[in-house]
């Protein structure tokens, strides 16, 4: 099968959010299963192409964006593993610092840059650079793509190529003013309540709701969620309204960069079937963050985002009471200052007990997850956290919020039956998280238990293997009802 994938972001060439680890990691998957998988993307100015050759430039041609004409060119490489990129190039609108916006913050002709960018992608089939089955795409940027091929916008004779919309990032929406739909080849006759209008605006990825053939989300539950008030961010009821073209499926996780057996940024590898390297980790980060060396201490670690939808308001709520218990914990990450501040405030406050990194360090994070004990995922929401995918890995029980993927990946231990891999609190609230914690540290202190729990989250695939599958299936759905 022929599949196009078209994104705004994809390692190993740039990465602003968990998108670019999917857009890399799901095609290698597909092509493992014999495959032909291409990509998609802008040529932006910070794009690091390292061992990507050749990269040569195919093709260059005129796009009409409203009354003006911008050039454009598609350039071609081929990644490491095989997959076949393009990308499509504008100074004027890619050749800047950021890919979504500046320290200013984001670009507010982001519309025209990513409608620039959709008619570059469609080009890629026009001019015959590759003639896919499907074309999948993922979030507001590209969400023009099935809006143009199915309003005859594009090309006639690929405008019947199925088109799959995964969301990854429901609260960005590609909103603007109604007068400005115009710039960006959108007929008046679109801009009404069943289809872009939304609230006196136009949205983009609503437009791509209505137009593709199926949408994706990235697990069931959180698919399921989207379509209540609480959840579908104003785009609950569209996403109601198309519920038999909506599917969740589970991201996964590259274990040929997370594994404790072959994982060069741990100083000790280890495996389920010998986890002796796993305390020597600990031993050692606990040393490293300058704690007090006791390894019978649990350790508890946290690599998040510090934002509020990771719920951190409430881990900072229940840390006046954890500090209470024989624990140490370590937390990573950054975000919004003001909870970069209230975290760095509570380590201060319990140097012996707490201790916190802010920033983004790659070999801290591994280290974290390779020595802890649990880890803490109390999200608001959550589309499909891997986070509790790694910590499986590395036989670090997660401790989670019942949202979204975490829900469907997590389920409550039982000390009595032995089922279950980790602890799952139901309510966001401080109180319901703490309780949670409290299960664990008493299931922690029945060694045997604990160390059998640990192997079973070890046990664990959630690999992009099976996710692939899963795509896979869906498109040959798709293909089957034309």
């Amino acid at each position: 099968m022929k599949i196009l994938m078209v994104a705004s972001e994809s390692m190993p060439y740039t990465k602003e959010s968990a998108l670019a680890k999917v857009t890399e990691a799901l095609p290698a998957a597909m092509r493992k299963l014999k495959h032909d998988v291409r990509i998609v993307m802008p040529k932006y100015r910070s794009i690091n192409f390292g061992s990507t050759r050749p990269l040569k430039m195919i093709d260059k041609y005129p796009v009409s964006l409203g009354s003006t004409t911008e050039f454009c060119s598609i350039y071609e490489g081929k990644r490491d593993d095989g997959v076949i990129c393009y990308w499509i190039e504008n100074n004027k609108f890619f050749g800047r610092e950021g890919i979504y916006g500046d320290k200013r913050g984001a670009y507010k002709d982001n519309y025209l840059r990513f409608a620039l960018f959709a008619n570059g992608a469609i080009d890629v089939i026009r001019r015959k650079l590759f003639t896919p089955h499907i074309i999948h795409v993922y979030d507001w940027p590209t969400s023009l793509i099935p809006l143009y091929l199915k309003n005859n916008l594009a090309h006639e004779q690929i405008s019947s190529i199925p088109v799959v919309l995964t969301i990854q990032n429901l609260p960005r929406q590609g909103i603007i003013e109604k007068q400005l739909a115009e710039n960006i080849n959108i007929d008046e006759s679109l801009l009404t309540g069943d289809i872009l209008e939304l609230e006196g605006t136009c949205n983009i990825l609503k437009g791509g709701i209505v137009f593709a053939d199926h949408i994706t989300t990235v697990s069931p539950s959180y698919a399921t969620e989207i379509m209540t008030p609480d959840f579908g961010l104003q785009l609950d009821s569209v996403l109601k309204s198309t519920k038999d073209k909506l599917t969740g499926i589970l991201n996964g996780i590259d274990y040929s960069q997370w594994d404790p057996e072959h994982d060069n940024l741990i100083p000790y590898s280890y495996t389920q079937e010998a986890m002796s390297g796993k305390l020597l980790n600990k031993s050692n980060l606990i040393k490293k963050l300058g704690f007090e060396v006791d390894i019978n201490l649990p350790l508890i670690g946290v690599v998040s985002e510090l934002i509020e939808e990771k719920g951190v308001d409430i881990l900072a709520q229940v840390i006046p009471d954890l500090v209470e218990e024989n624990m140490l914990l370590v937390i990573h990450g950054k975000g919004d200052k003001i909870y970069e501040e209230l975290i760095k405030d509570l380590a201060r406050r319990n140097p012996d007990k707490i201790k916190a990194h802010i920033g983004s360090d790659d070999e801290l994070s591994h280290q974290i997850y390779a020595a802890s004990d649990m880890i803490l995922i109390p999200s608001r929401f959550e589309p499909c956290e891997t986070g509790q995918f790694i910590a499986f890995k590395y036989g670090a029980v997660p401790v989670v919020r019942a949202t979204g993927g975490l829900k469907d990946t997590v389920q409550e231990f039982s000390p009595k039956s032995g089922e279950g891999n980790g602890f799952v609190f139901q309510k966001f609230t401080a109180l319901a998280f703490l309780r949670a914690l409290r299960r664990a540290l008493d299931a922690y202190k029945t060694g045997s238990v604990w160390k059998k729990l640990a192997k079973t989250c070890m046990s664990s695939d959630f690999s992009w293997d099976i996710s692939a599958q899963k795509y896979i299936a869906l498109y040959e759905q798709l293909l089957g009802q034309q």
